[in-house]
């Protein structure tokens, strides 16, 4: 009898996902820009928001796998209106589910990420949106 075969990583649907990022344009002029690097990987995300002490007009400039890719476009759906406090909130139980200690958080479709949670090298690049955001609203200066 053959072991059940786990889902495949870079599923059809997953790739389909880099697709969405055109929807969210980067603004290098915005007043809060942000940006993370993943050190297991080398991926790569910096983000732009109208400063309003939430996310606003997210903007990406994505140079990740294609699980980051699918991580970003997830959160450039949910994000939008997060503060800070919300972003971390999201960030943490995110990085809890990939450890496997708790519960996927309520996203949309982070379904897709569930084969990633095998290959800890890819837990970085999932998490790099959320790190971006905390940087452009650490910095974002002066209500918008």
């Amino acid at each position: 009898m053959a072991a059940p075969r786990a889902p495949a990583l870079y599923s059809p649907a997953l790739l389909a996902m880099a697709v969405e990022l055109a929807d969210y344009p980067f603004d290098a002029q915005a007043i809060a820009v942000g940006e993370a690097r993943s050190r297991s990987c080398g991926s790569v995300i910096s983000l732009s928001s109208v400063y309003t002490g939430r996310l606003e007009r997210i903007g990406l400039k994505v140079s990740a796998c294609a699980v980051g890719q699918a991580s970003a476009a997830i959160f450039a759906r949910e994000a939008g209106g997060m503060d800070a406090a919300a972003v971390s909130r999201t960030m943490g139980a995110l990085g809890e589910w990939l450890e496997g200690d708790a519960a996927a958080p309520a996203l949309a479709r982070i379904d897709m990420l569930e084969p990633a949670r095998a290959y800890r090298a890819r837990h970085g690049a999932i998490l790099l949106p959320w790190k971006a955001a905390l940087d452009a609203l650490s910095k974002g200066g002066g209500a918008g």
